[in-house]
Parts: C-alpha cells; sequence; structure tokens
C-alpha cells in the first residue's frame, strides 16, 4: 500500500513539475524575443590588445582607467604570464576603427595607463571586424544545428520514437533556459557561452539516456506494469547515481565560477544553470512526454519479436 502511494505520488510529482517546465519555457522563450542577446566582441566585432605590464598591477587597478578612458566596460582578462594583460573592447575613441594606425593605438593605451607609473608595451592587437563577427555567429548557429541533428539521429537510432522524443525536449528545454537567462541578464553573449551551452547539450544527453535506456529495459522485462509504473521505478533505480553525478559536476562548476574570475564567469554560470536544468529535465520531462504520447510496453515487444530469430 506504501509503495502504490509513493508510486501514485511520484506520478503527481512529474506531471506538475512538467507543468511548470512549459510555463517557465514559454516565458524564457518570449524573454528571448523581447530582450535578445547581448552580443559580444566575437559577433559584433571590435579591438583586441594584449599589453605588458608591471607585475604588480592588478586588474583592478586597469579596469577603472579603461572604463573612464573608452567609455564602456572593458574586459580585462589575464593572459598566460604574470603582468601579461588581454584587452578587448568594442571601438576606438580617438581612431575610426576602418582605418586605425597602430602606432597611435599605441600611444592612446600607454597614455589611458600614464597614471600607473609604468611601463606599457603593446605586443599585439588586432581587429575582429563585423564581417568576421557575423560569420562566426552564422557558424556558431550552425554548430549548434548540427549537432542537434545529429542528437536527433542518434536517439532515433536507439530509442523507440515516443522515448526519444522526450530526450530531445529535454535538451531543448535545457538549452532555451540557459539562454534566456542571458537575454535577460544582458550578460555579455561570446563564444566561450555558446560552448557551454554545447556542452549542456552533451551533459544533458547523457543523462537523459541512462534514465530512458533504464525506462526501455522495464519495457521489456515488465510489460504487465503500467507505464506510470515503469517511469516511476526507472527514476528510483537511477535517481541516486544522477544526484552523485550532477552533485559533483556542479561542485566542479563551483569552484571553476569562484576560482576562475571574470573570464570564466559566463562559462561557469552557463554550465551551473545547464547541469540544474539538465538533471531536471531528465527526470521530469524526459519521462512524462513519452507517457503523454503513448509510450506502452507494446511498443518495444513487438521490437524484441521482430529482432528474434
Amino acid at each position: 500500500m506504501k509503495s502504490i502511494n509513493l508510486t501514485g505520488h511520484l506520478t503527481q510529482w512529474r506531471y506538475a513539475c512538467s507543468a511548470i517546465s512549459i510555463l517557465l519555457m514559454i516565458m524564457s522563450l518570449s524573454i528571448i524575443g523581447v530582450k535578445g542577446f547581448n552580443w559580444g566582441l566575437d559577433f559584433t566585432g571590435g579591438v583586441v590588445t594584449e599589453i605588458q605590464l608591471d607585475k604588480k598591477i592588478t586588474s583592478s587597478e586597469l579596469q577603472p582607467l579603461l572604463n573612464a578612458a573608452y567609455q564602456q566596460d572593458v574586459t580585462v582578462i589575464s593572459a598566460s604570464e604574470p603582468g601579461r594583460w588581454v584587452l578587448r573592447y568594442a571601438d576606438i575613441i580617438s581612431t575610426d576603427i576602418k582605418s586605425v594606425d597602430t602606432e597611435q593605438h599605441n600611444v592612446d593605451i600607454q597614455q589611458v595607463l600614464a597614471p600607473l607609473h609604468t611601463e606599457v608595451q603593446v605586443l599585439n592587437s588586432s581587429i575582429v571586424g563585423p564581417q568576421i563577427g557575423q560569420e562566426l555567429a552564422e557558424q556558431g548557429g550552425l554548430a549548434l544545428l548540427v549537432a542537434m541533428l545529429c542528437i536527433l539521429g542518434y536517439l532515433s537510432y536507439r530509442f523507440e520514437w515516443r522515448l526519444a522524443s522526450g530526450a530531445l525536449f529535454a535538451l531543448l528545454h535545457d538549452v532555451v533556459f540557459v539562454l534566456a537567462f542571458f537575454a535577460l541578464t544582458q550578460m555579455e553573449f561570446n563564444l566561450t557561452i555558446l560552448a557551454a551551452v554545447l556542452a549542456i547539450l552533451g551533459y544533458s544527453l547523457n543523462d537523459s539516456i541512462i534514465i530512458a535506456d533504464r525506462i526501455r529495459e522495464l519495457l521489456i522485462t515488465k510489460p504487465s506494469l503500467a507505464i506510470q509504473q515503469i517511469n516511476n521505478q526507472a527514476i528510483v533505480a537511477t535517481f541516486s547515481r544522477t544526484m552523485v553525478t550532477s552533485g559533483t559536476t556542479l561542485m566542479t562548476v563551483g569552484a571553476l565560477w569562484i576560482m576562475g574570475g571574470g573570464p570564466l564567469e559566463g562559462f561557469s554560470i552557463a554550465m551551473f544553470i545547464g547541469i540544474l536544468t539538465g538533471t531536471f529535465s531528465s527526470i521530469a520531462i524526459g519521462t512524462s512526454l513519452p507517457e503523454f504520447l503513448g509510450l506502452t510496453p507494446e511498443h518495444y515487444k513487438e521490437q524484441v519479436i521482430a529482432d528474434t530469430p
């Protein structure tokens, strides 16, 4: 009796979480459509300059001077060596970006950092034009599309289409949530964030496949059970593994978030959100959608009979 009540509560929990996820997904798509993204220099174009300073100079000393001089938020990234910094900003105030003169650019940087009373050596300076940024955006979108198509093909081969649809919708759910966060907060969306989105696809897919594979096994070995019970048993059987994996991954990403600093902040936040939503969607959406589409043990029973010599 206790097992039946537990199964009933778990089923109600899955249905409620799925309904909440659908509502949040609609809100997320609306946020993306209304606010759009704050595209980074990788997509819009801009200037990347690498400089060498005294090792004692910190980013907190560089940032205010650069922001005031260029009248924008200049990204200051620590390079591979102490005292070596990479500066990224949208344009050059004193010159035309289409006809930038390297020597004039060097003088500007030295004048801007003069209050630090240190020698400023400009190692290199390059410009990412709008055309290059547009090509990167197109290639990034193409990479995301190809990844989704490959995942769709794999799921269609591995599982029956109803079970595969649950895993695929869970992937879309995770990506939309991450994109909506960056649209809502207007944090810079660059190639690093795009890499995080692709990583989230792989992580969420792994979790969804484990649960879906367990559901498939139960559909074959216990055809007399109702699909609600099979889904609940699959969740219970994989829950501890899912929690341990997600927990340890979140600890790693959390450490990267705290210790990685500004350059890795966006990547860490995207991964953190993706892991949370990926774990949630694999359990709730990945099991509820196939059930809603009418998945029954009969579908895999027919497959077993067809494969039997």
